[in-house]
């Protein structure tokens, strides 16, 4: 998944509340690639899945793994994957998404709800806590430490 990708995947989805997170969403905090990404992460509202799922058909993206009500992959021909997260939304803008545990949701607090750039270009994404947070609670893999190596110098005070 490149740059431009995330970008025409973004602008298909425009009119949605969408957020980057993963890879690409550390990458949009920094304001720039830093390694190469296998997916793209995003986060959505559960309640306009229908017309995210439309507009990601439309680019030929399919469900190809499902783990609802927690994540769902889609897949396109040429092999680009994104997983998506829904998110129920109280009205105070805080969310919730559904873990495997029962009772137990991952949940986002307003401010978890930023923006960061890709190319250049403001994208919606999860804020340096919140990536932080989602990094917690599992061996970390060779991309995980470079990408918490990042969030950490990101929350440094100036």
């Amino acid at each position: 998944m490149i740059a431009k990708d995330v970008l025409d995947i973004l602008a298909a989805l425009d009119g949605n509340d969408i957020w980057v997170g993963g890879g690409w969403g550390i990458d949009a905090l920094v304001g720039e690639q830093t390694r190469p990404h296998e997916d793209l992460d995003l986060m959505h509202r559960e309640d306009q899945e229908p017309e995210v799922l439309a507009a990601l058909g439309k680019l030929g993206f399919a469900e190809t793994l499902s783990w609802r009500p927690v994540r769902f992959v889609l897949t396109d021909p040429a092999g680009r994957e994104i997983d998506l997260h829904p998110l129920r939304f109280a009205p105070d803008g805080s969310a919730e998404q559904s873990s495997l545990t029962p009772g137990e949701p991952f949940r986002y607090p307003a401010s978890a709800f930023v923006t960061g750039t890709i190319l250049g270009v403001t994208v919606p994404c999860l804020s340096v806590e919140q990536q932080i947070h989602f990094h917690q609670g599992y061996e970390a893999r060779e991309r995980d430490l470079h990408d918490l190596a990042l969030l950490r110098k990101l929350a440094e005070p100036i």
